[in-house]
């Protein structure tokens, strides 16, 4: 069926098309994506750019699937919110993400702007005395090299994959770690855990490597504030030989495996996805007799408890594809679940989330809910622009502590940066100005986290040149 050119001069709120036509090479086909944007613009302009997929990664459900596609939309680092964007790459070589290296990818071809041009609404054209240019934007991770495990289908989540990958950073250090991802967000890495391989030699083929797992280090940026969280109630912790921990969300396990080895905690762990639970087993060494898995809602699980957690970790995150990435769901913000979570906790426990704020009221309702409830609040700001760790006291902690003769303070330095145990501030849920009161701690620097939170994606600019040009990389 022949596609009608016109279609694409207006822009209808989440309309995704996807085709293929031939670049002037025989035998070549390019694919191309259009995702118009699921909120109208407001203004008469509209704002459109285009990513070329990188050679190699056709597969991955970030470039061949409309959540991946959608979430590249809303994080695009474009001046103007984008009304539309379209992807350009070489056609899938599976229905199913692939194993791939791209060490070296080549770059997109030239002469890409007539047919970006022909994709773009008719308001792109609007106020402008010469043809406009739709920047091409170039898709940047520290992934090089991937290698899938598993590809699994959970009965909530849906479709998920297992994978190894190779990183290399900004500095040149390369690193493997092993990742979780979910096909309904698949630029989003639920869970990851940092792997070695076995043998000294480093192979070109990840495929034929064997891994074993460095289960005590924290790689996903907000884990350690979230332990770090703990340091409030440090004297309340003193004198106990083994801790409770309710974990609400456990993906790959790295949070509760680092609780049960470094902290000495027994850890309960709740997860709606029993499919999720077993590969967590399988890949990520989530095998702890301390360790108990639980296979219900979490929030349906902690209305049946009381008095029973000394800490609670909260990791749970919207399952909304449409609202973008935040955590926690907004439905845990509602009264009775926080003070559902508040009575699970014994006296002197406390409530420790990952909090990725879909708007700055969302996060102000959140404060002020949890302030109603809890005797005192806290905040780590994770410094990646993304995350804030909230900590929520069931009782008063005291102010001015300095906890040098602290035994389980003590033993959590050594696991967990101090600079986020010093950036821990008490903050007033009645006010959302961000000011923060010291709590008899150290360094009020903000903390840049070596990766971002769950999705590690970049881009930079480059504008589609006239035959013959070489394509720019700003």
């Amino acid at each position: 069926m022949s596609l009608d050119p016109s279609i694409f001069e207006t822009t209808v709120p989440s309309r995704y098309i996807t085709f293929t036509l031939p670049l002037t090479l025989p035998h070549l086909l390019l694919r191309a994506a259009v995702l118009d944007s699921p909120s109208p613009s407001a203004s008469s302009t509209s704002s459109t750019a285009a990513i070329w997929v990188p050679p190699g990664r056709e597969s991955d459900w970030i470039f061949s699937t409309f959540s991946g596609h959608l979430q590249l939309l809303l994080s695009s680092p474009t001046p103007l919110p984008l009304s539309r964007l379209i992807l350009l790459g070489n056609p899938p070589s599976s229905p199913v993400p692939t194993s791939f290296n791209s060490t070296s990818p080549p770059p997109p071809p030239q002469n890409l702007a007539p047919l970006l041009l022909g994709l773009s609404p008719k308001s792109e054209f609007l106020g402008h005395s010469k043809i406009p240019e739709v920047p091409l934007l170039v898709y940047e991770d520290e992934v090089v090299k991937n290698s899938i495990l598993e590809i699994c289908n959970g009965p909530c989540v849906g479709e998920f994959l297992i994978e190894n990958v190779e990183l290399k950073f900004d500095d040149g250090v390369r690193e493997f770690r092993r990742r979780l991802r979910f096909k309904r967000m698949p630029n989003f890495v639920q869970s990851q855990i940092r792997i070695r391989p076995k043998k000294d030699s480093i192979l070109d083929n990840l495929d034929a490597l064997e891994f074993e797992l460095e289960k005590g280090v924290l790689v996903q940026p907000y884990l350690s504030p979230m332990v770090a969280g703990i340091a409030v109630i440090h004297r309340f912790m003193d004198g106990k030989s083994r801790p409770r921990a309710l974990c609400l969300g456990v993906g790959g396990g790295a949070l509760l495996g680092f609780l049960a080895d470094h902290l000495n905690f027994e850890v309960d762990g709740v997860d709606e996805d029993e499919v999720v639970l077993e590969a967590a087993k399988r890949h990520f060494g989530l095998n702890n007799e301390f360790i108990h898995l639980f296979v219900e809602d979490g929030i349906r699980f902690i209305k049946k408890i009381a008095n029973k957690y000394d800490i609670v970790m909260v990791d749970l995150d919207s399952s909304d594809v449409m609202s973008g990435v935040s955590a926690p769901p907004v439905e845990f913000v509602e009264g009775s679940v926080l003070r559902a979570a508040r009575e699970v906790l014994r006296n002197e426990g406390v409530l420790i989330a990952n909090v990725i704020p879909s708007s700055k009221m969302f996060y102000e309702r959140l404060v002020c809910e949890v302030g109603e409830l809890f005797e005192e609040v806290y905040e780590i700001d994770v410094g990646n622009e993304e995350n804030l760790v909230l900590i929520a006291a069931k009782s008063g902690v005291g102010e001015g502590w300095d906890g040098e003769d602290s035994t389980f303070l003590n033993k959590l330095k050594l696991v967990v940066s101090c600079c986020y145990i010093d950036s821990i501030r008490r903050i007033a849920p009645s006010s959302f100005n961000r000011s923060r009161s010291k709590m008899g701690l150290k360094s009020k620097k903000k903390l840049a986290a070596k990766s971002s939170k769950k999705a590690a994606v970049q881009f930079s600019a480059s504008k589609p040149k006239s035959e013959g040009a070489d394509y720019l990389q700003c």
